[in-house]
């Protein structure tokens, strides 16, 4: 079991966002083979409307197997929709078995943009 690590994202609004994580336990990256992820981003954990949903599978999160990386690609379209402030976000990956742990969690910030 992996407890989920802080990780406070921002995000420019109307600009991409991508970024790679790699996830080591001991020391040794962590297999991602045969696993699927998600993240959602909401106003904050309890609320019901989804913001942002990124899924495997060419919607936004990108496995990298033996290699222990989990990337995290947001456009400037996506990022364009969401409104500058404050919400909540977590990342889970999905075991072939469907054993859910989540991964990171934190704030993600939307900082507004001025350029159009």
């Amino acid at each position: 079991m992996i407890n989920p690590g802080t990780y406070n994202i921002t995000v420019w609004q109307g600009a991409d966002y991508d970024k790679t994580f790699t996830a080591t336990q001991g020391g040794t990256a962590i297999n991602w083979t045969g696993y699927t992820a998600r993240m959602q981003v909401r106003d904050s954990s309890d609320a019901t409307a989804t913001l942002l949903s990124l899924t495997t599978g060419g919607s936004g999160i990108t496995l990298g197997g033996t290699a222990g990386t989990i990337a995290v690609a947001i456009t400037s379209t996506q990022s364009a929709a969401i409104s500058a402030g404050a919400y909540a976000y977590d990342l889970e990956l999905v075991s072939s078995g469907n054993i859910v742990t989540r991964l990171l969690q934190g704030a993600f910030i939307v900082s507004g943009n001025v350029t159009r």
